[in-house]
């Protein structure tokens, strides 16, 4: 075998270097190979590939062996036992495949015709269970980084011919491949579109992760709140598909984005439909009560410690006055000095290693929270409020939700060192208007205006399945209702049948 550099001709002539142009450009990495696969000059053949991006199992025994005849190119294409195999003589083509794992095969190196052969090296960590959306019951399986591996989850869930997938390369540079999912005949023609022409337009360099993509393609990117959710769930994609949503799936990405949504699927959780509807229905209410105490708990305290002492009952009065007797600080600033901490410990936990992490969160905030109440620098009444909401804002199944909550409190805290529980009704009111304002794929981020009777069935509250007979209205499908009415099932014998 000879080895091709960039800088040998190999004893063809400079009339055939334009021909091999895409050669000698490629040959400037040292991981790229170009040899013939004979000892004998100008017998067949000549391949090209990247040796970090192909399986070198794959190439020895499903390719290499079939290499010994003198046969044409396209006698070669109906032997080699791989499925992916291109016929082309286009560079730019070439040059892609190749980037994307492929391996080239020429008769001659002089050549424009050329075989590529996918023989890529598709090692990836296997399939797991979902690290941000944990649940105790129901299904556990998650997305991983290959959007083919990706995809296959989905369409075990649906095997259905409606699933369409639509593929497209995103960033100039990164050429990302990127899939838009729905159900033909369920999803919004206008919703679809809308999708497809916004990853369209993207103009950018490097695409990492769908992040990048949703928030490039969101109504408005300046809000604070997630105009799409994103999800490692299976299940959670393959609901939304079946009532009208449309998913993008990014390779190298293991969070599927999820469009268009509304602010009350931030506290829907697929651990609800596992449980009776009475039960689910309680931890849904929970968590919109929760993420409002979040919100609001710890304004509150700064504004009613403040200028509201008024409003303390007598009981609590003396225990919250005696505790803030030793701080020397005011309610503003002890309550952002103790945010802050508890924000700067949960950073400190993510970043750090998973097991010192742990450890940190643990042991750091029971440490350090201790050591602030008995140095005087805050009370232990603000403690336990501050512990309290951040639990609170974690409650959302949606991560971004709660990010969005643990941000939110500190402007608001501020208009009530201000103005007090003035400046806390003026925050909320400004969010109410904000999200009445705000749309996710031109659709009402708010699903309660206009009013629907569909959100009644899934979406504020869960009832019965028996129930759930629509699809919800905002997302304006094609096929309004997801079940016929069940015949009434018969009642069961009792001891006293005749």
């Amino acid at each position: 075998m000879k080895l091709n550099s960039g800088d040998d001709n190999n004893g063809f002539s400079s009339t055939n270097n334009v021909n091999r142009e895409w050669v000698d450009n490629l040959s400037s990495s040292n991981d790229f190979v170009h040899y013939h696969t004979s000892l004998i000059d100008g017998e067949p053949f000549w391949i090209s590939y990247y040796r970090t991006l192909i399986s070198s199992d794959i190439l020895h025994k499903d390719v290499l062996p079939y290499l010994q005849n003198q046969i044409s190119l396209e006698e070669l294409m109906s032997i080699i036992p791989i499925q992916e195999i291109i016929f082309t003589s286009d560079t730019d083509k070439i040059v892609q495949n190749m980037m994307n794992g492929y391996m080239a095969i020429q008769i001659h190196s002089h050549d424009q015709d050329c075989l590529l052969v996918n023989i890529a090296n598709s090692k990836f960590r296997d399939i797991g269970i979902p690290t941000s959306e944990a649940s105790a019951i129901g299904p556990q399986v998650g997305f991983i980084e290959e959007l083919d591996t990706n995809i296959n989850l989905i369409r075990k869930r649906l095997p259905i011919s409606e699933l369409i997938v639509k593929e497209m390369n995103v960033g100039k540079l990164s050429k990302t491949r990127v899939a838009v999912l729905y159900v033909e005949g369920i999803a919004d023609q206008e919703n679809i579109n809308t999708v497809i022409q916004r990853i369209k337009e993207i103009q950018y360099d490097q695409i990492q992760d769908s992040s990048y993509i949703s928030s490039m393609i969101e109504d408005n990117s300046n809000s604070l709140f997630p105009q799409s959710i994103s999800t490692e769930r299976s299940d959670r994609v393959s609901a939304g598909l079946t009532e009208g949503k449309i998913i993008i799936a990014v390779d190298g990405s293991p969070n599927l984005v999820i469009l268009p949504v509304t602010f009350m699927e931030s506290f829907i959780a697929m651990e609800d439909y596992s449980y009776t509807w009475i039960i689910s229905n309680f931890f849904r209410i929970m968590r919109f009560v929760a993420v409002f105490i979040s919100f609001l708990i710890t304004p509150m305290y700064v504004a009613i410690m403040t200028y509201h002492y008024e409003l303390i009952p007598a009981r609590l009065l003396e225990p919250l006055v005696g505790s803030r007797a030793t701080v020397p600080f005011p309610p503003f600033l002890e309550a952002l000095f103790l945010e802050l901490m508890i924000e700067m410990v949960k950073e400190a936990g993510i970043r750090l290693p998973l097991k010192i992490g742990q450890s940190l969160g643990v042991v750091g905030g029971i440490v350090i929270g201790q050591a602030v109440v008995e140095a005087g620098l805050t009370s232990n009444v603000l403690l336990i409020i501050v512990g309290l909401g951040t639990l609170a804002s974690y409650t959302s199944p949606v991560y971004k939700l709660s990010n969005t909550v643990r941000f939110i409190k500190f402007p608001v805290i501020f208009l009530a060192a201000w103005l007090g529980l003035l400046g806390v009704f003026v925050c909320v009111i400004f969010t109410a208007i904000h999200l009445l304002r705000l749309t996710s794929l031109g659709r009402p981020y708010l699903s309660q205006y206009p009013l629907r009777i569909t959100s009644f069935q899934d979406l504020w509250i869960r009832l019965p399945f028996s129930m759930q007979k629509y699809n919800p209205k905002t997302l304006r499908p094609q096929k309004q209702t997801k079940c016929v009415d069940n015949k009434k099932n018969p009642e069961p014998l009792n001891d006293f049948y005749e």
